[in-house]
């Protein structure tokens, strides 16, 4: 068998972008996004999942590097990032990464296996990977995010939902729907924060508002938009929705002068003299 030439074919299919030839030109094919080894229709649907996150792909592919049973390809990739991917979703960013392809012979057929970096990938696209376990013998671990207000008003009354979600799919889908949530609350007078948790296939919001009344911002375009696709777009398996109001709320600083903790919420001064200030609570 001429690797050289099945490198040749193999390339050709990717400057492409033709599935159906990626998976002709080799017997099987592994890269960090396959849980194992796939090879004709798993390999033309891998490549087309690759090609929906990333429709413009380019691979400029080095000359290969030939040792007889093995050749090296290696590649720089460049791309417009169009779906989620790794949780991140597809919001218009381009995507730079290095790698290599190793094309083997085994049995009188190819394989190949694509090395590169998810990681780097990811920080392309401005992402930073922090590395927190699932979950131990008492708690689960995920991520969470905030959106200040830079207001210092204690907040009168807090709106908590949660959302059940699929697949790194359908949840990049929620944290696009949510931003714009957020964007349009952002203006109103009585909003003063926004906080998301992620812990297994749940999102968690909780969001801030000065009285009951200001609950009002919340039904605006965005919002209405994410409730249809929640009520009639199959968007998420369950979801909690709830209104919590004030019963009691206290800030406690510590001076910078003394050290001493004071109550600020109560008017408090610390014994020194000086009184300490909060910052805002989201």
């Amino acid at each position: 068998m001429d690797l050289i030439e099945t490198a040749g074919r193999w390339t050709a299919a990717w400057r492409d972008r033709d599935p159906a030839a990626v998976a002709d030109a080799v017997a099987e094919f592994a890269d960090p996004d396959t849980p194992e080894p796939v090879g004709g229709p798993d390999l033309v649907a891998h490549v087309e999942a690759v090609l929906t996150r990333f429709p413009d792909l380019v691979l400029d592919f080095a000359a290969p590097a030939d040792a007889g049973d093995t050749a090296v390809l290696t590649w720089t990739l460049t791309a417009t990032h169009r779906a989620a991917y790794l949780g991140v979703p597809g919001i218009g960013g381009t995507a730079t990464v290095v790698g290599a392809d190793v094309l083997t012979v085994v049995d009188g057929e190819v394989r190949v296996r694509r090395h590169f970096d998810r990681v780097a990938l990811a920080a392309s696209l401005g992402q930073s990977a922090k590395f927190v376990p699932s979950r131990d013998d008492l708690r689960e671990y995920g991520v969470s995010a905030r959106t200040p207000s830079g207001k210092t008003a204690h907040p009168g009354v807090l709106a908590f939902t949660y959302l059940d979600f699929r697949d790194d799919v359908e949840g990049p889908e929620i944290d696009l729907l949510s931003t714009e949530v957020v964007k349009s609350l952002r203006p109103s007078r009585g909003f003063l924060g926004f906080a998301s948790f992620e812990m297994g296939g749940r999102k968690y919001t909780l969001t801030a508002f000065d009285r009951p009344e200001s609950l009002r911002a919340v039904h605006g375009k965005p919002h209405q938009r994410a409730l249809r696709k929640f009520f009639r777009g199959d968007l998420c398996t369950g979801a909690y929705t709830s209104v919590w109001t004030l019963d009691r709320a206290s800030v406690h600083v510590r001076c910078a002068d003394c050290g001493e903790m004071v109550d600020v919420s109560a008017g408090r001064t610390c014994s020194c003299g000086t009184t300490p200030t909060a910052g805002p609570l989201f």
